[in-house]
């Protein structure tokens, strides 16, 4: 395996936007159950945001016919770092555009990944400015924890469902500098799952193989607790008020990460992350891979109770909305022009 030299031009996962059809549904979710904070309302979309996620917002949440996942925003470690991946990324032969007008941050570079994932890449950005009341006695935590539901601490990562993992995967390396850290493969070939990320962190994003669709879908956004205490709080609040919990609490062996997932009223699949997991300093570090052979016994969930069927196939837009989607884009290609 060839040596990946690590680059930073690329400093974190800022904001994803999560489409939903029950607006009103997913809203007193995000804002009532997990305790993010409302920065912007512009009729279309609400802006919300961890108590110490630092930005604008984090999550986009917008009002949509169907569920699934909207644009992915990376913000860059610098204008240079900007300009030198947006280099990369026109390189790849897959080149975007220059977009403005998004509220939270300023001029970015528009791309998507091979799959239709549509990306964003900025440097510019509007900080989250507490009120007073809002403003906490920590000076490395931007606002006080809210006094409502269960709150998240901030957003960690998002997993992307594609038809073909090891080629999307490539196209972030390539353009991005991200690093595969671990990685899911049967038979000796296909490559059914990976995490890269961009920092010490086991992932900012993963690829899923889409089993059941035709890729560019959402398999689940995640949000950090820290706390494994408070996601046992969370799920008796979850089972109180009848939301879906799909896995856990329990824990993965690939990332080591303390996890449930749930479905948020939309339909989106939503992990809550109570443990970070290990961190990565080595900068030799070589792809972990799993296999048929010990997948099952520690790779999927290491304790805490087997992953349902559902959580493999599953994903947004659901299937049938995926494939009309696809048929109707098909479709359009193949109309003659008048």
């Amino acid at each position: 395996m060839s040596f990946q030299e690590q680059i930073h031009d690329v400093a974190q996962l800022a904001m994803v936007e999560l489409f939903t059809p029950k607006f009103e549904e997913s809203f007193w979710f995000f804002h009532d159950v997990l305790g993010m904070t409302p920065t912007e309302d512009d009729g279309k979309s609400c802006y919300l945001r961890g108590y110490e996620d630092r930005y604008h917002h984090s999550l986009k949440l917008t009002r949509s016919d169907a569920a699934g996942v909207g644009t992915v925003s990376w913000r860059a470690a610098s204008p240079q770092a900007l300009e030198r991946r947006v280099a990369a990324i026109e390189a790849t032969g897959r080149p975007g555009k220059w977009v403005e007008g998004h509220k939270g941050y300023g001029r970015a570079y528009e791309f998507t990944t091979p799959d239709g994932h549509v990306q964003h890449i900025f440097w510019d950005v509007e900080y989250f400015k507490p009120s007073e009341e809002q403003k906490s006695k920590l000076l490395s935590r931007i606002q006080k924890r809210p006094l409502r539901g269960v709150p998240v601490r901030r957003i960690d990562h998002l997993n992307l469902l594609c038809s073909d993992v090891t080629k999307n995967a490539q196209f972030l390396q390539d353009s991005l500098g991200f690093l595969k850290r671990e990685n899911v493969i049967f038979g000796g070939e296909q490559e059914l799952a990976c995490w890269l990320s961009c920092s010490p962190m086991v992932h900012e994003v993963a690829f899923t193989v889409d089993q059941a669709g035709p890729g560019n879908r959402l398999h689940h956004l995640a949000f950090w607790y820290g706390n494994q205490g408070q996601m046992l709080d969370l799920a008796d609040v979850l089972a109180d008020y009848g939301v879906t919990i799909e896995a856990g609490p329990a824990k993965h062996g690939i990332s080591q990460a303390y996890f449930m997932y749930v479905y948020e009223p939309g339909g989106n699949r939503i992990e809550l992350f109570g443990d970070a997991g290990y961190l990565i300093f080595d900068p030799e570090w070589k792809t972990l891979t799993w296999t048929e052979e010990n997948f099952f016994d520690a790779g999927g969930v290491w304790y805490g109770g087997e992953l349902p069927q559902d959580f493999f196939v599953y994903g947004t837009p659901i299937v049938e909305a995926a494939m009309e989607a696809q048929a109707d884009e098909k479709e359009a290609v193949q109309e003659p022009a008048e």
